[in-house]
């Protein structure tokens, strides 16, 4: 349902298009294989917002929201399936009712499936069922503009297959109302415009531009995806001399948006929190089946755990563990991830179901990986914020840190973002680690205790890995591959290749994009995480063993690590950018998303995370 006086600016972006059209605008032409038929429903979306409709119809991107289930729990009669309807010739005069009618017009390329067709007197009536309530107006109750083009869509099928049609009727569930919408020359004549400009948007090279401060935003099940406000406050023109050098061009519109005042706040329209939870199995033999909607977790023949599908929104394999083949089909089809760790913590893998459909997104990324700037710009920014973040990390932890060093890598993060090539910013940021590294041990508080052996005491030197050699570094290596993982996770979920970085160079086996959008989250979450885990005794020396150099987790120190990594991806900050508060986990996917703004030319630069 639309907001009551919500800003037409869909409407107004809606008319833009159609007019360029009507006036023989060029387009660009993005792909050629578009499908050949529109449904109705994505018209709708169109009419409301057309850059709901690019990411649904186009890039394939769909999420429920309350309003969405309750609209289809309240449609369970219309779609228990289709009811015959007469040809157009043998039409009675009586009144029948056929549902579920799903038709098309070769004509205009357009499907629809009809909830409800009155017939009578020689006429097809269609009959769209709507959650929510009619339009008030002075005038009376009116349908919403995108209701009205949907069943306008609809009446032209039903011509164009030879009924006679000369009104619909919308059937709002939420008043019980019914509102009359006569086809008149008018209506049909927009409503061609709208399919033309609509199919014009889908062929172009540009995603439509967000709608601003719009009423209708914080109802949208995209909107988390979408991030308008986020996107309009970050718009602005690409830099000078950046568009000759592969920067997208924003083509199909005539002119960028407006930037929004910076007096103005940007609305949180998302939850600061995920309510679906990763899970995390960590005993060697576990069995993973499903019965329903249900995980059922078992050792041997016992069912140790009952997990429902429903409510996680990963699933972590640590060590040999198995999973049937009905969970792993259950948990792609709905889009939650299986991560698959080595005992040790090193995440080797990942399963993810058909929810990477933006290829075009993908496309991009390996286009600018190609072009030498690009990758400078970004590992620029990445490298600077994640000194900035470390050197805020020594000042909030350590007891007393080092002038010198503080003042070293504030010059370090500074010549970072203007450094000239990525192998220089290597050895800056090998510079700032070794800074940052050798004051680490001030921020440690607990020591193991007496008893502990040396191996295990929490003391620390200098970082060392593969394998690690002490407790600390031991706890480093795990959280850093927790993070990876959901690095990973945030850039499969937007649609980028996770294995092709910018910053961090293609090896086989390392998603170095997922590393690119970690650097400057490592001291923020990884190592805060290891900071708390021993400061606060979640993990003990008796929580670690040793096999020649190498010192690991026992499953009791893995638990202890895992539960501060999640406390800590569940703690709330404020973004520098938008000033409102989420979660880290949810800052991740945040980030990624703004990093796709900021590859398809949507936002004239990427905005690291920096730590206030």
């Amino acid at each position: 349902m639309e907001t009551t006086g919500a800003a037409e600016s869909a409407e107004a972006v809606a008319t833009t298009l159609v007019r360029e059209i009507r006036e023989g605008a060029p387009h660009e032409t993005r792909h050629s294989d578009l499908p050949e038929y529109i449904p109705a429903r994505m018209l709708n979306e169109f009419a409301y917002c057309p850059r709901v409709f690019f990411y649904e119809w186009v890039e394939g991107v769909f999420k429920e929201n309350a309003d969405i289930v309750e609209g289809l729990h309240q449609h369970r009669r219309v779609d228990r399936g289709p009811t015959p309807l007469p040809a157009p010739g043998d039409l009675a005069d009586e009144t029948m009712r056929s549902r579920s009618i799903t038709m098309s017009s070769d004509r205009h390329g357009v499907i629809a499936r009809m909830d409800l067709i009155e017939v009578g007197g020689g006429a097809a009536t269609p009959v769209d069922y709507k959650h929510g309530e009619p339009k008030k107006t002075d005038d009376g109750l009116e349908t919403w503009p995108s209701d009205r083009m949907q069943l306008a869509v609809q009446g032209l099928i039903l011509r164009d297959n030879g009924y006679r049609c000369e009104e619909g009727l919308i059937y709002y569930m939420k008043t019980r109302q019914r509102v009359r919408v006569r086809f008149d020359d008018a209506l049909m004549e927009e409503t061609l415009q709208s399919i033309r400009a609509a199919r014009a948007v889908a062929a172009g090279e540009a995603i439509p531009p967000p709608l601003e401060d719009s009423p209708k935003c914080p109802g949208c099940s995209l909107v988390g995806i979408c991030l308008p406000d986020e996107t309009v406050k970050l718009t602005a023109a690409p830099p000078p001399g950046e568009t000759s050098r592969g920067m997208i061009q924003l083509s199909l519109w005539a002119e960028p948006p407006a930037v929004t005042p910076p007096e103005q706040p940007v609305r949180r329209l998302i939850t600061p929190r995920d309510e679906l939870k990763p899970v995390y199995l960590n005993t060697h033999g576990l069995r993973v089946g499903k019965s329903g909607g249900v995980l059922q977790v078992r050792e041997k023949d016992a069912l140790r755990k009952e997990i429902r599908i429903g409510e996680i929104s990963q699933l972590n394999l640590l060590g040999n563990i198995q999973v049937t083949t009905q969970a792993v089909q259950a948990l792609c089809q709905e889009d939650i991830p299986i991560c698959y760790f080595s005992q040790g913590g090193w995440f080797y893998g990942i399963t993810a179901g058909m929810n990477t459909k933006n290829v075009f997104l993908r496309k991009t990324q390996y286009r600018l990986a190609d072009d030498a700037w690009f990758p400078l710009s970004v590992a620029r920014k990445l490298v600077a914020g994640k000194i900035k973040n470390q050197r805020t990390m020594l000042q909030r932890n350590h007891v007393e840190p080092r002038t010198l060093v503080l003042r070293q890598m504030k010059r370090m993060a500074e010549k970072a973002a203007s450094a000239a090539s990525v192998e220089e910013l290597l050895g800056m940021e090998g510079h700032a680690a070794r800074l940052y590294f050798g004051e680490f041990s001030g921020m440690v508080r607990g020591d193991g205790g007496d008893k502990a052996s040396d191996r295990f005491k929490f003391d620390f030197s200098h970082r060392n890995r593969r394998p690690p050699k002490d407790a600390v570094n031991a706890l480093l290596s795990y959280a850093y591959s927790l993070l990876a993982k959901d690095c990973t996770v945030a850039c499969y979920s937007v649609g980028f290749d996770p294995m092709l970085g910018f910053y961090h160079q293609p090896r086989f086996g390392r998603p170095a994009l997922a590393l690119d959008l970690m650097e400057p989250f490592r001291p923020l979450i990884a190592e805060s995480v290891v900071l708390s885990a021993i400061n606060n005794r979640m993990v003990q020396p008796c929580d670690f063993v040793s096999a020649g150099q190498a010192v690991a987790l026992t499953a009791g120190g893995r638990k202890g690590l895992l539960h501060a990594y999640e406390l800590r991806m569940d703690a709330l900050v404020t973004h520098p950018e938008f000033d409102y508060r989420v979660s880290y986990r949810r800052m991740l996917e945040i980030q990624a998303r703004l990093l796709a703004r900021y590859l398809q030319g949507e936002i004239r630069s990427y905005p690291v995370f920096v730590t206030r």
